[in-house]
């Protein structure tokens, strides 16, 4: 089977994308829009040619994505199997998987809509458990209990302010007195201010990413015991939990509007209704839940409909 994924350039969408093609192709062909601007759309090269063996599935997130789509479901008439990974602006898709947090009543019933929760991601317990050896014989050679920190940037409805890095620098600090070993790795989205603020806290018992060298996300990740992430992330919990640990939230700086009761919308469904996260409050204490595994659960309805 051929599949494509047409995606923003932003390696959150395509990463998205990829989390659900690839059960269905090894290799699945991305086609990134990156719009021109003025006269340069004029030189812009094609996102796809006619002669291009015909994709049997395309995997799209992205509103910049949906016209491509559609032009590239016309060429072959209309045979491929369209994909949506977020409420789409046109209409012609086959397929759409919205999250919970921005799922809104007129998608009820409507045919081919459906829930997912926060975002499909490639990750799953057992990646993880295959990992951990080596990442615990870098990070923990000594059988410390590690908390992985992640922090992001703002984002309309959270604010890395200084109020925010004092709650970093607190918790981070609590976290240390307590006996973790805590592990802070900031996103391509921190700010400079963040980074400084973070780097701080580097003690016996903290390591910061400094942002300059490999990204160690996937072994913080696979090193940990627990997690405490910062509010302003949807992709970021929905990772930690395919890891069947404690994941918690930790709160910012809030920008009271739309985008900020979406978010907190989400963090209340995952700690209140599903029972999957909890609100940090000083301490990181063990429970337990089943992780979750939505790219597997979206492919086998993809599969369905392929098959239909």
């Amino acid at each position: 089977m051929i599949a494509w994924n047409v995606s923003e350039a932003k390696i959150g969408t395509l990463s998205q994308c990829v989390a659900v093609a690839r059960y269905f192709d090894q290799h699945p062909v991305d086609k990134v829009v990156v719009p021109g601007r003025g006269f340069r759309r004029i030189f812009d090269p094609p996102l796809f040619r006619r002669s291009e063996p015909q994709p049997h599935l395309i995997v799209s997130c992205g509103f910049r994505a949906e016209k491509r789509v559609m032009k590239i479901k016309a060429a072959y008439g209309g045979r491929p199997l369209a994909v949506h990974l977020q409420k789409p602006k046109i209409e012609g898709y086959d397929l759409v998987f919205v999250s919970r947090h921005g799922w809104t009543p007129e998608m009820e019933g409507r045919p081919g809509y459906h829930q997912m929760l926060g975002v499909p991601h490639r990750f799953s317990a057992e990646f993880w458990e295959a990992r951990r050896p080596a990442a615990r014989a870098v990070h923990a050679p000594a059988g410390e209990k590690v908390a992985a920190v992640f922090l992001g940037g703002p984002n309309g409805a959270y604010d890395y302010d200084d109020a925010a890095h004092r709650r970093i620098s607190e918790a981070v600090g609590g976290l240390a007195e307590q006996g973790w070993k805590v592990l802070i790795s900031v996103s391509r989205r921190s700010n400079d201010g963040t980074l400084q603020a973070s780097s701080r806290l580097r003690s016996q018992n903290v390591v910061v990413w400094d942002r300059i060298s490999e990204n160690p996300y996937p072994d913080y990740v696979a090193a940990a015991d627990a997690f405490l992430i910062a509010k302003d992330s949807i992709t970021m919990p929905c990772e930690a939990l395919s890891t069947g640990r404690p994941v918690y939230a930790l709160d910012l700086t809030a920008v009271p509007g739309e985008r900020l009761d979406k978010f907190e919308w989400y963090h209340r469904d995952l700690q209140e209704t599903l029972r999957l996260t909890r609100p940090f409050r000083g301490e990181l204490l063990p429970y337990a839940y089943e992780p979750p595994r939505e790219a597997e659960r979206i492919a086998g309805i993809v599969r369905t409909r392929l098959a239909d």
